[in-house]
């Protein structure tokens, strides 16, 4: 009889009950596609009485997720629990010294930790796979490492968080106001425990910087990563992308130049036919080019109990298999520093301002984009009663380091009333 590859899970929450229930329910589908069974030995949580909808009577339980790691009756870790550091990464360096493999869907603690993770898993002979740590569902990690592997990837990009699409996407279908929304989504379970880690663009640049590492074979570099988040885009801004004929998205960007690497989360402008334009509600979108491959674009659910427990079971199947493939998709000990460099292409933006009601307010303005080198594609001034003026800008192509120059020369006009809203238009 063929050896059972064994499992101990740690973390049952959502993903981890999820992968429970795929254990249980496709028993015969997992051994004929893994070419061995895949039983569960053992798990662990914080809170053993807990309903999870699931029955667990049939596995050892363990309190502490480190004495799971270690249990010799396990071959593989699966690290569901999340969080940079604590109990996941102390319980994910004791399965990989005591000969484990491990799974997990951990994107903030790979972000952090992955290269020396990476490199002490590869020392010890053993596998970390992360599928589940990037966009949910969609095979995004195993496109790169292995379907892509002959290419030269020039760019990543993407809608890599699912609340921030939900959001921006409800308060243009609905028109409400981001603060609405906010509290809809929250209320929904959408929202993280610290919801900054997804209006404010962490969570997704967490994997950004992930699908970095592998694209460019570079050592992660998470504090490198550009980032802004979605909390001062209002309906406003929505109405008048939408008369121009783009849509706004917490975009993602990763590209090897002659200056460096470049990763930037941050709201964009995407022409609103374009396929990231049409991605609605929390779903995901990773758009990869390649040199030989062209563009591919992935689309699919980007967190929930199901698709994220998908991705952990495929990398569970592919260990039964005996595919091993390094973190990176190279040896992390060969991983390049990357240099940061930041978006030096030139764009279009749209610029959005509150002025001072007082003459010759818009041709301070101009000037001031003048003095940056920068050309003006339209201007408009909105009617107001207010003793402040909105103000909409979009300029031609021009650099990050023009506009800033604009925006710093803002501040001396006088007529500038608290910080412009600058929004990158993009070309995908």
């Amino acid at each position: 009889m063929t050896t059972p590859l064994r499992i101990g899970i740690a973390g049952l929450g959502t993903v981890g009950a999820g992968v429970v229930k795929i254990v249980q329910a496709r028993a015969n589908l997992i051994a004929q596609r893994g070419g061995r069974p895949i039983t569960i030995s053992a798990v662990s949580a914080r809170t053993r009485d807990k309903d999870r909808g699931v029955d667990l009577s049939a596995y050892a339980w363990e309190d502490d997720p480190v004495v799971l790691a270690r249990r010799e009756d396990i071959d593989v870790f699966v690290e569901l629990m999340g969080g940079s550091d604590g109990p996941a990464k102390a319980a994910t360096e004791a399965a990989i010294a005591a000969g484990k493999d491990v799974v997990t869907a951990n994107k903030a603690m790979l972000a952090v930790h992955g290269q020396a993770l990476a490199e002490a898993a590869e020392a010890a002979d053993r596998v970390i796979r992360f599928e589940a740590a990037v966009a949910g569902g969609i095979p995004v990690v195993k496109a790169l490492t292995e379907g892509l592997a002959g290419n030269q990837i020039t760019r990543v990009m993407g809608v890599m968080n699912g609340t921030c699409n939900y959001i921006l996407t409800r308060m243009e279908s609905e028109g409400l106001p981001y603060e609405k929304v906010f509290e809809e989504a929250n209320a929904l379970g959408y929202l993280e425990a610290d919801p900054t880690l997804d209006v404010g663009g962490i969570d997704a640049g967490h994997k950004l910087s992930l699908l970095a590492a592998i694209a460019f074979g570079t050592r992660v570099d998470f504090p490198a990563m550009e980032l802004e988040g979605i909390e001062r885009i209002s309906i406003d801004d929505i109405h008048h992308a939408a008369d121009m004929g783009f849509r706004i998205k917490l975009l993602g960007v990763a590209q090897m130049t002659g200056r460096g690497l470049e990763q930037r989360m941050s709201p964009c402008l995407v022409p609103a036919t374009s396929p990231l334009g049409q991605l609605e509600g929390p779903t995901n979108m990773v758009v990869l080019e390649g040199d030989a491959v062209g563009q591919i674009v992935l689309r699919g659910a980007g967190a929930g109990e199901g698709p994220t427990a998908s991705a952990v079971m495929a990398d569970v199947i592919d260990i039964a298999r005996g595919t091993r493939v390094s973190t990176f998709g190279q040896p992390a000990a060969g991983l390049a520093q990357s240099r940061a460099a930041r978006a030096s292409a030139a764009a279009p933006y749209y610029l959005r301002m509150e002025l001072e009601d007082k003459p010759g307010a818009l041709a301070k303005v101009a000037a001031a984009l003048g003095e940056a080198g920068i050309s003006i594609d339209r201007m408009r001034q909105y009617r107001h009663a207010a003793s402040t003026a909105p103000v909409l800008v979009v300029t031609h192509k021009t650099t990050r380091d023009a506009l800033d120059h604009a925006r710093a020369g803002f501040a001396a006009t006088g007529v500038v009333v608290g910080d412009p809203v600058a929004i990158r238009i993009e070309e995908v």
